[in-house]
């Protein structure tokens, strides 16, 4: 009993809030000339879309809002979880996410050294090498879902290690002065 109210609570939130759900059975994306994203919903075309994260560091692929980018911006609908989706798709998506959220991922920690109240990383990561700065202390890094940390360096820039267990016992000796 206490189930079927709930579930009528929600179907009422979501009617209340126009929530257009986008399943493999109700849209069809694909790639442009150009090489963006687009998607077909029922009858209607949409040339050239934007994928945005509504939970952009807890929830990697799932939430995931659909939008216009021509006329008024607005939502088409929400990907509840884009692991239900083929492949191909997931791979399309995958790639408008990073082009959109460009955050490299660290793959090697080299040195942390502290010096008038900012550490200086260097690291490795999957676009290539990088310097950057952070404010000294555990305000620089912050642990998600368990393994996975983001740095912010001073200029707002994110880095991603998407899984601590995976350094080395000295890479994850100088991190931990910074979790």
């Amino acid at each position: 009993m206490e189930k079927d109210i709930l579930e009528l609570e929600n179907e009422k939130v979501e009617a209340q809030l126009n929530i257009n759900y986008l399943t493999p059975e109700n849209c069809e994306f694909y790639e442009t000339a150009g090489g963006f994203a687009a998607i077909k919903v029922g009858e209607k075309d949409f040339g050239h879309i934007d994928v945005l994260r509504t939970f952009p560091f807890s929830a990697l692929w799932e939430f995931l809002s659909v939008r216009e980018i021509d006329g008024k911006q607005e939502e088409i609908g929400i990907i509840e979880d884009l692991n239900i989706f083929d492949k191909s798709t997931f791979k399309l998506i995958e790639k408008q996410l990073e082009i959109r959220y460009f955050m490299p991922k660290i793959t090697k920690i080299i040195s942390i050294k502290e010096e008038y109240g900012h550490a200086y990383w260097k690291v490795l990561t999957d676009k290539g090498s990088a310097m950057f700065a952070t404010a000294a202390g555990a305000s620089g890094a912050v642990s998600k879902n368990g393994n996975r940390v983001i740095i912010k360096d001073s200029d707002e820039n994110r880095f991603e290690i998407e899984d601590i267990t995976k350094l080395t016992t000295k890479e994850f000796k100088k991190l931990d002065l910074y979790l």
